[in-house]
């Protein structure tokens, strides 16, 4: 599932998760501290409004009772700035934080700011990739090739509901 970590692998289950303190689409900051002692799915998409980001964020927020309900927050994360995140978030009523990683920090402690290629262009960007973060603070899932539908989030969920005692 996770592999060793270095420039281009994300973090091992069981490691700390990397510290992040990043904006939402509202400008709120949000840091690994402000979750402890919860379970946090951290889903990582390439871009706000585009088909596979929306379809995935959308299957988040159809399940955001249950996850709530599990004790669980969810917090979808991205390169683009607040002000994206803000009209992403408005336009499918999405009712969590999208944060803004705009210098790719964090991505890159995640292991998620990978070399991609489309018809031929290699670039720099954000893999589809999905932790859970533990009460410890340590990851304790990772779903390195999240599936940009609305089949993920439940798939997530089935996880916590099975692992999170």
């Amino acid at each position: 599932m996770a592999k060793k970590q270095n420039e281009n692998t994300s973090p091992m289950i069981g490691a700390e998760a990397p510290a992040f303190d990043l904006p939402d689409q509202d400008g709120k900051r949000h840091r690994n501290a402000d979750y402890a002692g919860r379970y946090v799915v951290l889903f990582w998409y390439p871009k706000d409004a585009t088909p596979g980001c929306t379809k995935e964020a959308c299957g988040f927020r159809d399940t955001a009772k249950e996850f709530t309900a599990s004790g669980a927050a969810v917090l979808g994360a991205s390169a683009l700035d607040s002000a994206s995140k803000a009209k992403f978030a408005a336009k499918h009523n999405l009712g969590f934080p999208l944060l803004a990683d705009e210098d790719h920090t964090v991505a890159e402690a995640f292991g998620v700011w990978k070399e991609k290629s489309m018809y031929g262009r290699k670039y720099m960007g954000i893999s589809r990739e999905t932790f859970v973060i533990g009460p410890d603070g340590k990851i304790t899932a990772h779903w390195p090739k999240a599936a940009g539908s609305e089949s993920h989030a439940p798939e997530v969920l089935r996880w916590l509901e099975e692992n999170a005692g």
